[in-house]
C-alpha cells in the first residue's frame, strides 16, 4: 500500500512540476546591482540582470535641473535621510529612463540597488516590498513608462504601497516611476464636467480626484520637455563624439542633424542618440 501511494504521489509531482516556474538564478546583492521582479501564480521572484549600458549623468544633456534634483533626493535616501518617491513625467525620449539608469551606474558603489517592475506585475508589488523590508540594502523600485487605462485596477496596488497601508513602505525602499502622463491615468473632457464651485472653493469630481490622489503620492515631480534646437544640437554633438571617439562635428553634421529632427518631427535626447548612431555609422563606412 505504501509503495502504491508513493508511486501515485510521484506521478502527481511530475505533473505539477511542469506548471511550476523555473528556479531563478541565485541573486547576491553584494554582487548584483539590478534585478527584475517577475510575478507568477505562486508569488514572484527576483531575476538578477546586468545594467544594459554604462550611460553616465554627464552624458545626459539638457536636463541639468532634473539631474540635480533626482541625484540629491537619491543621495539623501542612501544616507538614511528623508527622501521622496519620484515621478518623472513628460515628453517621450527626453531622458527620463536614461536618468534612472545613469543614477544606478553612478551610485551603485554607494549601495544603490535597482529593481524594475513591469506595470502588469504591479499587483505583486506589496509582496515585493514586504520581501525587501528586512534587507540591509537600499532599493529603488522602478516602474518604467507607467500609465493606466480607466478599467485598470493595478494602480491600486501602487497607491497602497506608496502611502495607503498601515505600515507604509519600508525606509529602505523608494519608488521611482517614469510616464508620459503627469497623472498616470487617462483624462477625458467629461471628467472636468464634474468639477464645481462651492462658495469660492473649487471642488473636483471623483474621477479627477482619483487621478490626483495617485500622482500626489509621489513627493518629487520632475517634468521633462522637448528640446529646443540648440539643446538638441548640443546632445547630437556629444553623442557623435562619444560614438566616434573624436570631435567630428562640422557644418555637414549640423545640417544633417537638423534634417533628421525635421523628418522625425521631434527634438529629444533619444533623437540625438539615434542621429549620432546613423551619422557615425555612415561616415565610418565611407572612411
Amino acid at each position: 500500500m505504501d509503495a502504491e501511494l508513493t508511486q501515485r504521489l510521484n506521478l502527481l509531482l511530475d505533473r505539477v512540476e511542469a506548471w511550476l516556474p523555473a528556479r531563478p538564478p541565485t541573486l547576491e546583492w553584494s554582487r548584483d546591482v539590478a534585478a527584475l521582479w517577475q510575478r507568477h501564480p505562486f508569488g514572484g521572484h527576483l531575476l538578477p540582470v546586468v545594467p544594459r549600458d554604462a550611460v553616465r549623468l554627464d552624458d545626459l544633456v539638457g536636463i541639468e535641473r532634473q539631474k540635480r534634483a533626482l541625484l540629491t533626493n537619491t543621495r539623501a535616501f542612501l544616507q538614511g535621510l528623508p527622501a521622496n518617491h519620484a515621478l518623472l513625467w513628460g515628453a517621450r525620449g527626453s531622458g527620463k529612463s536614461s536618468l534612472v539608469r545613469a543614477l544606478l551606474n553612478s551610485l551603485a558603489d554607494d549601495g544603490l540597488r535597482l529593481i524594475q517592475v513591469d506595470r502588469h506585475d504591479l499587483v505583486g508589488l506589496p509582496a515585493l516590498v514586504q520581501h525587501l523590508r528586512n534587507t540591509p540594502q537600499r532599493f529603488i523600485v522602478y516602474c518604467d513608462d507607467l500609465s493606466f487605462e480607466g478599467s485598470d485596477d493595478a494602480y491600486k496596488a501602487l497607491k497602497s504601497v506608496l502611502d495607503g497601508t498601515l505600515t507604509g513602505p519600508p525606509e529602505n525602499v523608494l519608488l521611482y516611476a517614469t510616464s508620459n502622463r503627469r497623472h498616470l491615468l487617462p483624462e477625458s473632457l467629461s471628467d472636468n464636467a464634474q468639477t464645481h464651485l462651492v462658495g469660492d472653493e473649487l471642488h473636483h469630481g471623483d474621477a479627477v480626484e482619483e487621478r490626483i490622489s495617485l500622482s500626489d503620492r509621489f513627493g518629487l515631480w520632475l517634468a521633462f520637455h522637448a528640446f529646443d534646437q540648440e539643446t538638441y544640437l548640443q546632445a547630437c554633438r556629444h553623442w557623435v563624439a562619444h560614438l566616434s571617439g573624436t570631435d567630428r562635428w562640422d557644418e555637414d553634421a549640423r545640417t544633417e542633424a537638423l534634417r533628421y529632427a525635421t523628418l522625425r518631427g521631434v527634438r529629444s535626447g533619444r533623437a540625438a542618440w539615434q542621429f549620432a548612431c546613423q551619422w557615425v555609422g555612415t561616415r565610418s563606412q565611407a572612411v
